[in-house]
């Protein structure tokens, strides 16, 4: 009886367990798309698979456009497309780059980058931050 009682108190806390890290990651997701920074997710191509609202809205794109594209077409430094390559071989990368907005104007992102394996693949995460003082 005993270890009924055991196994039916096991069975409601990896329940709970289960229900919690679902409700962690819903807040996490719903945080990341409200977070007050720039968030970009991308494979190893380099093309964005996830953006965050403030990522969209500063860049002046619709989340299905800047889906769209790649890396290189909205970190526009020539030297962008090396710099991912480094990102994907050293697993982190941080700096500045200009980017480009909808409407053509080149903002200063401040970012910091990195390699996220999520279900055995890899992603790249870049946050960041464009604000005139970095420029």
């Amino acid at each position: 009886m005993l270890a009924l009682a055991y196994s039916h108190e096991t069975e409601g806390h990896l329940r709970r367990g289960r229900a919690d890290l679902e409700l962690q990651r819903t807040l996490l997701g719903e945080a990341i798309d409200e977070a007050p920074v720039l968030v970009f997710v991308a494979d190893e191509e380099g093309r964005y698979v996830a953006v965050n609202r403030r990522a969209c809205e500063t860049l002046g794109y619709s989340r299905p456009d800047l889906l769209g594209m790649t890396v290189a077409e909205v970190a526009v430094a020539p030297e962008a497309p090396e710099l991912y390559a480094s990102m994907i071989e050293e697993g982190r990368l941080e700096g500045t780059t200009p980017i480009r907005c909808s409407d053509g104007r080149i903002l200063t992102l401040r970012y910091w980058a990195k390699t996220v394996k999520i279900g055995g693949i890899d992603f790249w995460i870049s946050v960041g931050v464009t604000d005139p003082a970095i420029a």
